[in-house]
């Protein structure tokens, strides 16, 4: 059999559907769109939902892709086998209502035994067992001998989703790799559990729709979806055991065990974490590549949890210090020919994953402490659980993730109490929203926009105009197609054609006004609805509207004029923020309407002042430096190649539009924008950068203002610095900023004072104390409730009460501001006597509902209920006893 490399195998398969008339269409992003019902892509299908379900238009009836995927269903299995993996492409070619079944398993053949040269004398089929359509054509055209067409059922070889909709049998290939593979028994054949017969490609045939009393009707579209996984083609191709054997895959594998110095296939503990590392290094490139930030949530949480376990088997593996940043290389040189996002985020990627490996680190070695002192606890008392709370600390607290618990504890034949932790968690996140969740069918949310003809859409004229006419063809109520509506009612109006811009790339969308024949309105906002719709929010102020009429357009001119400066500027943005602070900046987000400019970038701390200006001025000095902006279609590849930058995660046509600011002596930005834009840098006027702050980890967000905006900023700022110096009695607000230092100055002052006259006041109510004792066992108790004392003030007191008597034991508890604590002391003897301060100060505190502790002479604790700190005082003495020998 000839050695085929995995991007070789990928290249024939594209290029052979292609030939078939099919459209080749890059993989889409892993992170879905509009699709609620996934976190991540799992199948090659999965981003063409819209067009098997006739919700959108495909941009051709035939497509073929190979699409990068992730499924963690089985992550922990992971390394444990050969078998397991998170991520992997899957190649497939699809029709929505073109070719069928005698297509798809005629071009299956003709690639499997023509283009892949498979013996045919080693391929066996799979057919439903009701289908006799499928197995007529493997045996009458195809010429496939009967004892190769296997019957199997419902469970293997009919695909549904749900309990409704679309649904059909599936055809699957089998390769027979020998007998070197197999289990040996005799029983062994297709479908066997063993590695022998191979199932590498299904072919799901779309022909029914399933309703809910479990009867199926044919379907009038009949649907084409195929899958077949890269790697493991690869592996078939290429003779070898796994995937992680398999030419790009071997490649980051070996890559790892340089690093730590083993060999693979020497030990079976040592290939498992090899397996790991090779397997979610994959992975967490490609999630980063598309926008994906580790968190404690959704996707972020999945990024998360595949770059922990791969540190983790790092340690395991004795690999020192950071590694993660070795092995992207690795991935990006194997994978770059056909996903060159790779290269040019390189330096994004490296940032992501070794920013998350240096806060893993700094935490994981004391989860792993305190981990092992719990394991040590349970192997005392004979325990084979770990309790949830402490599962849920480790997590919660330490950052200490629950699966790297729960396989610790696996290792170790102990487990975790999972109902316990759900509890646990549970009462922590009450508040908290589920990441996603489905809404109808494959995740589809149904909106009264789907009753309209899929064929419809809007045709956006809004580039270079602001007034415009169209035809007024559709109109709705919340839930319901109208033909009508008068004066009072608020509506969507859909049209053929419109100049209002829908919202979408951040850009809000536009408001201004309508009318007809018989009516106006005003338009409160424009969104884009489903399939290419545009969907304006009017309310009806004088007449009627109705479906068919002519409707006359009109932009709020002014909002849309000043949005357009906030986007061009958003653009402008960008590009500085990449030359100032680096080539990982990438956009993460933006909101931009009439009002401002927000902007979320990839950045790992904090701008420094410094920086926040020279992005400042540098957006500045585009903008005085007039250059023009241009707009173009052109297709993506064309676009790519003059390298314009395309937004994380977002899902591209064959052609794109491309906003260039500049020309070639000085070019500012070239980024792929739907958006409204002014035809010259200068008409933003300035721009004015108002905040800087962090949204989520890794995500920093700018704010600033451009034209008129940064006006109302200046005014704004100059009524406040005049009220100011109206407030200090200033003539001249000028002097306002010396004036401030020395009213400062005097704050310190008479701060300085009445921390004097506290401590004086405090050494005075420690004598107090110092004769105001209760003996407990030969030491001297003492207890004061003080209300209005700071916990410094408070902490001073219980020390030099147990500075001037070595006996003494002193419980302050005190509530200042809305707070309670309790301090408690206690003096060289006392401790000598057995008096813990720390535990005192919890015990004592838990009866108010209360927690806390500390050193053996010196402790606070937060009080729960104040109304019970008398109660709790009161057992001073009691829990003093407890303690003193």
């Amino acid at each position: 059999m000839e050695w085929t490399s995995l991007n070789d195998l990928r290249e024939s398969y594209l290029k052979f559907f292609e030939s078939k008339g099919c459209l080749r269409h890059k993989s889409y992003p892993l992170v879905p769109q509009n699709d609620k019902s996934l976190l991540l892509i799992v199948a090659g299908m999965a981003p063409l939902k819209p067009y098997f379900t006739g919700q959108e238009v495909p941009p051709r009836a035939r497509m073929t892709t190979c699409q990068k995927c992730i499924r963690t269903g089985d992550i922990e299995n992971v390394g444990k086998t050969a078998r397991h993996g998170t991520y992997f492409e899957m190649l497939g070619n699809f029709s929505f209502g073109d070719y069928f079944k005698k297509e798809a398993i005629a071009w299956a053949w003709e690639y499997v035994t023509e283009v892949l040269k498979l013996p045919r004398e080693k391929l066996y089929v799979s057919v439903y067992e009701d289908d006799d359509e499928a197995e007529e054509i493997w045996h009458r055209d195809i010429g496939l001998d009967m004892d190769r067409i296997v019957r199997m059922g419902k469970e293997d070889n009919f695909w549904e989703a749900g309990t409704d909709g679309p649904c059909g049998p599936c055809s699957e290939i089998y390769f027979d790799r020998g007998e070197k593979y197999g289990c040996g028994k005799p029983t062994c054949k297709v479908g066997c559990d063993c590695d022998r017969y191979m199932e590498f490609w299904n072919l799901v045939f779309t022909q029914f729709e399933r309703h809910e009393d479990g009867t199926y009707t044919p379907l009038a579209q009949k649907n084409i979806d195929t899958g077949m996984g890269l790697e493991r083609l690869a592996a078939l191709m290429q003779d070898v055991g796994s995937i992680f054997d398999v030419d790009t895959v071997k490649a980051i594998r070996d890559h790892v065990c340089k690093i730590a110095g083993c060999e693979y296939g020497s030990e079976y503990k040592k290939d498992v974490s090899i397996r790991v590392i090779t397997d979610h290094i994959r992975a967490a490139v490609f999630l980063a590549s598309d926008g994906v930030l580790p968190s404690n949530e959704g996707r972020g949480y999945v990024m998360r949890r595949l770059i922990r376990r791969a540190v983790r088997h790092g340690k395991l593996l004795g690999i020192n210090g950071l590694f993660l940043k070795d092995l992207v290389k690795t991935v990006v040189e194997c994978n770059k020919c056909e996903y060159n996002e790779l290269e040019e985020k390189y330096d994004y990627i490296v940032k992501v994953l070794t920013t998350e490996e240096q806060n893993f680190n700094a935490t994981v070695d004391r989860g792993m402490k305190i981990l092992e002192e719990y394991i040590e606890d349970m192997e005392k008392k004979g325990e084979k659980t770990l309790d949830g709370e402490s599962c849920f600390k480790l997590s919660d607290t330490y950052g200490f993730p629950i699966d790297l618990t729960r396989e610790i504890l696996e290792e170790k034949g102990l487990s975790v109490d999972e109902e316990g932790y759900a509890a646990a968690y549970q009462r922590q996140r009450e508040t908290s929203q589920a990441a996603h969740k489905g809404q109808g069918y494959m995740g589809a949310e149904e909106t009264v926009f789907h009753k309209i003809d899929r064929n419809v859409s809007t045709v956006f004229t809004g580039y270079d105009r602001m007034e415009d006419e169209g035809t007024l063809s559709y109109m709705a109520a919340e839930d319901e197609l109208i033909e009508s509506a008068g004066a009072g009612e608020t509506v969507y109006v859909v049209p053929d054609r419109t100049c209002f811009y829908a919202e979408s790339g951040g850009q809000a969308g536009d408001t201004g006004l309508v009318s007809t024949d018989t009516g106006r309105g005003e338009v409160l906002d424009t969104q884009k609805a489903v399939g290419g719709k545009f969907a304006l929010k009017v309310k009806i102020t004088e007449g009627t509207l109705t479906v068919g009429q002519k409707i006359c357009f009109k932009v709020n001119r002014e909002k849309r004029l000043a949005t357009m400066r906030n986007h061009s500027c958003a653009h402008l943005l960008q590009s500085a923020l990449r030359t100032v602070l680096g080539e990982h900046v990438h956009q993460a987000g933006q909101l931009v309407d009439s009002q401002r400019v927000r902007f979320d970038f990839s950045h790992f701390e904090a701008m420094t002042e410094e920086e926040k200006a020279q992005v400042e001025a540098l957006v500045n000095k585009y903008i005085f430096d007039a250059l023009e902006i241009t707009m173009k279609e052109m297709p993506i590849a064309e676009a790519q190649k003059l390298g314009a930058m395309a937004l994380f995660g977002e899902k591209y046509g064959e052609t794109v539009r491309v906003v260039t600011m500049g020309d070639e002596s000085e070019t500012a930005s070239i980024e792929f924008c739907g958006g409204t834009h002014l035809d010259n840098t200068s008409k933003i006027g300035l721009f004015k950068i108002v905040s800087e702050n962090s949204v989520a980890s890794g995500v920093r967000r700018i704010e600033g203002v451009t034209g008129t905006g940064v006006l109302a900023m200046l005014n704004s700022n100059a009524q406040t610095i005049s009220s100011a110096a109206d407030t200090l009695k200033l003539n001249n607000p000028a002097e306002l900023v010396n004036r401030c230092r020395t009213v400062m100055q005097e704050i310190k002052a008479l701060e300085k004072e009445r921390d004097r006259l506290e401590g004086e006041m405090a050494a005075m109510r420690a004598k107090s104390l110092l004769d105001e004792f209760t003996e407990v066992g030969g030491v001297k108790v003492s207890c004061a409730s003080l209300t209005g004392v700071k916990p410094d003030v408070l902490r001073k007191m219980a020390d030099d009460i147990k500075g001037s008597d070595a006996d003494a034991v002193v419980i302050i508890a005190c509530t200042n501001e809305g707070k309670s604590n309790l301090v408690t002391a206690c003096g060289k003897n006392a401790v000598a006597k057995g008096a813990h301060a720390g535990k005192i100060a919890g015990k004592i505190a838990a009866i108010t509902g209360g927690k806390g502790g500390g050193r053996p002479d010196s402790a606070m604790a937060g009080i729960g209920d104040a109304g019970l700190i008398e109660t709790a005082l009161a057992k001073a003495c009691e829990t003093v006893a407890e303690f003193v020998k």
